[in-house]
C-alpha cells in the first residue's frame, strides 16, 4: 500500500485518496454517459455533465426540474369545472398552490383586490363594509388544514359499476392541504356586534354563480377564518382571491370563495346549494341536510393503479388519512382483503383537521390480494366499509363518500382499484 506524503496523517490521506477515487469513478460514469449520448440520434437530447457546464442563473420565479411535471386532472363543461390534485405524485402534507384542486360553478372571476369589498350586515349593531386593506390591519393567524369537496370519491361508492382502472387522483383528487393566513371571523363579528337571537350567517361569493351557503354562528365563532394568503403568497384566483371563507374540517362548498357578503340571520337561508344540492337523499325518503363535517377517510397512494410491482418481496405501502373531526389517531392496513389488519406507522406532524401520511412495510409473496386502509380519529370514529356506509346512507346519497378503499394486486404485479372484489 502507498504511504501518505510527508506532513499528512494516514487517516487524512486515506480520506483524500478515497475522495479522489470516488471522483474518478463519478467522472468515468459521466464520460460513459456522454459517450453513449454521442451515439444517439440528433433528435434525442444529449446528457451533459453538470460539473463541466455552468447552470442556469437565478430567475424571478422558480420552476420545477424538467423531469418533475405533476399536473391536475381537469374536467369541465361550458360553465361548471373541476380539477383534481395528483395525490400519488406528492410527498408530505402540503399541496403546492398550483396543484390545489378546483371546483367552480361558473368559472373563475377576475377581481382587483384594491376595489373588492366585503359587506357584513343583518342582525348586527354596526353594518360594515370592509376593504382588503381593512382586513389586513387585524392581527393575522395561520392554519394548516385540508379542504375537500363533499363530492370527492364518488367513483368508489356503490355496489355496481365500480371502476378498476382509476388512479388515486381521479378517485379522491378533490382534496388539498395548504397553510392559510387570514383573520378570525370572530374578530369581525365582534367588531360589528352580533345581536341576541342570531344563530346563522349567509356567506355569498362574487362569482357569476353567486354561490351562497348558510353557516351556523357557532362555527363562525369557533375556528372560521377569512383568508387572503395561501402557502406564503396571496391566495390564488382559483382558490378565491382576494378573500375566501375557511371552515376547517367542513365540506369545501361551504367555504365560499371570492367572499363579498356575510349576512347574520336567525335561521338558515335555504339557498340552492343547500336544498337541491349538497344534501343527501336517504333510502327512507328523508335527506341529510347541513352535513358539513368531513368524516375520517384514508387512501393508499402507493401501490395504486396504474403501477405494477416488478417483483415479489418487501414493499412500502403509503397513503394519506384525514378527518374533519380533529386529529387522526391511527391507520390500519390490511394486505389480505380485510381478513386481518395491522397498524401503519404515522408520519408526523399530526395536526387537527389536517392529513397525515402513513406507511406500512409489506412482504408481497406474489399471490393475488387486495390491500386496504382504515382510519380512526380522536373522536373514536372509524372509517366504515362500503357495506356499512350503504346500510346507513343507501345508494342515492350524493356526497361524503368516505368508505374504505382497496387496491387489487394481481399475480403479475399489476395494480387496479379492487373495491369491487370485496362486494
Amino acid at each position: 500500500m502507498a504511504t501518505p506524503p510527508e506532513g499528512l496523517s494516514r487517516r487524512a490521506w486515506l480520506a483524500t485518496a478515497s475522495g479522489a477515487v470516488a471522483a474518478g469513478l463519478v467522472k468515468t460514469q459521466f464520460d460513459a454517459v456522454k459517450l453513449d449520448a454521442a451515439t444517439l440520434p440528433a433528435s434525442q437530447e444529449t446528457v451533459v455533465d453538470p460539473t463541466e457546464v455552468p447552470g442556469r442563473i437565478v430567475s424571478e420565479v422558480g420552476q420545477r426540474a424538467p423531469g418533475e411535471r405533476p399536473v391536475r386532472l381537469v374536467r369541465s363543461t361550458e360553465i361548471s369545472s373541476s380539477s383534481r390534485t395528483p395525490l400519488q405524485d406528492l410527498d408530505g402534507i402540503l399541496t403546492p398552490s398550483d396543484l390545489h384542486f378546483e371546483r367552480h360553478h361558473a368559472g373563475i372571476p377576475d377581481i382587483v383586490a384594491e376595489e373588492h369589498e366585503l359587506l357584513v350586515h343583518g342582525m348586527v349593531d354596526h353594518p360594515t363594509v370592509f376593504r382588503m386593506a381593512d382586513l389586513k390591519r387585524y392581527p393575522a393567524v395561520s392554519r394548516i388544514c385540508f379542504i375537500e369537496c363533499s363530492g370527492n370519491g364518488g367513483a368508489g361508492y356503490g355496489d355496481t359499476d365500480i371502476p378498476t382502472e382509476i388512479t388515486p387522483q381521479a378517485l379522491d383528487g378533490l382534496l388539498s392541504t395548504s397553510e392559510w393566513v387570514g383573520v378570525p371571523l370572530s374578530t369581525l363579528l365582534r367588531e360589528v356586534g352580533v345581536r341576541e337571537g342570531a344563530s346563522w350567517l349567509l356567506a355569498e361569493g362574487r362569482d357569476a354563480a353567486m354561490l351562497a351557503r348558510s353557516v351556523p354562528l357557532e362555527k363562525a365563532l369557533d375556528d372560521a377564518l377569512l383568508v387572503y394568503a395561501q402557502n406564503g403568497e396571496a391566495i390564488r384566483p382559483e382558490q378565491g382571491y382576494p378573500v375566501r371563507l375557511l371552515l376547517p374540517g367542513w365540506e369545501g362548498n361551504a367555504q365560499v370563495k371570492w367572499l363579498r357578503r356575510l349576512e347574520i340571520t336567525d335561521r338558515p337561508t335555504m339557498t340552492r346549494e343547500e336544498t337541491s344540492r349538497y344534501t343527501d337523499p336517504l333510502s327512507d325518503g328523508t335527506a341529510r341536510q347541513f352535513s358539513f363535517t368531513m368524516d375520517a377517510k384514508s387512501l393508499i397512494t402507493f401501490p395504486a393503479y396504474p403501477y405494477a410491482l416488478p417483483d415479489r418481496g418487501w414493499w412500502e405501502i403509503r397513503g394519506q388519512a384525514w378527518t374533519g373531526r380533529g386529529r387522526i389517531t391511527g391507520v390500519d392496513v390490511s394486505t389480505d382483503g380485510g381478513r386481518s389488519w395491522a397498524p401503519a406507522r404515522i408520519q408526523g406532524p399530526v395536526l387537527s383537521k389536517c392529513p397525515v401520511r402513513f406507511r406500512h412495510l409489506w412482504e408481497w409473496d406474489g399471490r393475488e390480494t387486495v390491500i386496504l386502509s382504515r382510519a380512526t380519529d380522536e373522536t373514536g370514529y372509524v372509517q366504515p366499509t362500503t357495506r356499512e356506509l350503504l346500510a346507513a346512507r343507501g345508494e342515492r346519497t350524493s356526497y361524503h363518500w368516505n368508505n374504505i378503499r382497496g387496491w387489487k394486486v394481481a399475480a403479475d404485479g399489476s395494480v387496479t382499484f379492487g373495491l369491487g372484489e370485496l362486494l
